[in-house]
């Protein structure tokens, strides 16, 4: 009981979910969806997205969706953290 007590008390105050935070996180997402469009080299192996898409995106599927969002997200999550703790958030 004590040990959960110690854990509970070390656990650093986090922002609240606000408009600057949402914007922070699809701008994180975007960056990381453009970077894995032109970074992933053996693309479109997958199942296709279920929409039209661009002449240029047209080897971007599924699997290279859900890997940059995923990336996009631990990038945001952190990046998120960080200004809350430096104060700019």
């Amino acid at each position: 009981m004590s040990l959960l007590l110690t854990v509970s008390a070390n656990v650093p105050h986090t922002i609240e979910w606000n408009t600057s935070v949402a914007i922070v996180m699809i701008l994180c997402n975007l960056f990381a969806i453009v970077v894995g469009r032109f970074a992933i080299k053996n693309a479109g192996q997958g199942p296709d997205l279920p929409i039209g898409k661009p002449q240029v995106w047209q080897n971007f599927g599924l699997a290279e969706l859900l890997a940059t969002g995923s990336f996009g997200h631990i990038l945001g999550a952190g990046l998120i953290l960080g200004l809350s703790n430096a104060g700019v958030l």
